[in-house]
């Protein structure tokens, strides 16, 4: 996947708009949205992941639906790599083979625990402490006041996901 300078700038102007967030008191769900469309630009799925180059990336959410308007809201009309962004809310039995990015809100994070199924290709973002040390891919955590996230190498590995050089200078890194 090939990043222009616009993705990069994109990313650290969702990063500043992340950093005032809580100062002016903007909607944390629509700063983690942003966050998870800007994600979406500085990943690499596996040429499995999707069956043609037409097909949706599907932004799927578990347990959190004011997350799930805030991710329409950021999503809507925009296409990443030619791919249109589509999101749905899941339960945890429509995750497997149909999403690329999961959020899993905490309420549904004891369920998401026991029931996912192993799938290459599936992006994994939570907002639960330990979410990334877990086995998820990216973790938000609030610090400071600020939203900032955390990166588990080795579930994106797993997964089979490349991430950007870039997308990984921002985070925290996080050991299994």
């Amino acid at each position: 996947m090939r990043t222009t300078s616009g993705c990069r700038s994109a990313l650290v102007v969702a990063a500043v708009f992340a950093t005032s967030a809580m100062a002016q008191t903007v909607d944390e769900y629509k700063v983690k949205a942003a966050f998870v469309f800007n994600f979406a630009k500085f990943i690499q799925w596996p040429t499995e992941a999707f069956k043609t180059p037409a097909d949706p990336l599907m932004i799927c959410v578990l347990g959190q639906e004011q997350m799930a308007n805030s991710l329409q809201e950021a999503v809507s009309g925009k296409a990443i790599d030619g791919r249109p962004l589509v999101v749905r809310q899941v339960t945890i039995g429509q995750i497997s083979n149909v999403c690329s990015i999961l959020f899993v809100g905490s309420s549904a994070m004891k369920r998401f625990r026991s029931s996912l199924k192993e799938s290459a290709g599936l992006l994994t973002v939570g907002e639960t402490p330990g979410f990334a040390t877990e086995g998820g891919v990216i973790c938000f955590k609030l610090e400071d006041g600020k939203i900032r996230f955390e990166i588990n190498v080795a579930a994106a590995e797993h997964q089979q996901l490349h991430i950007s050089s870039k997308l990984l200078s921002l985070a925290e890194i996080v050991k299994r």
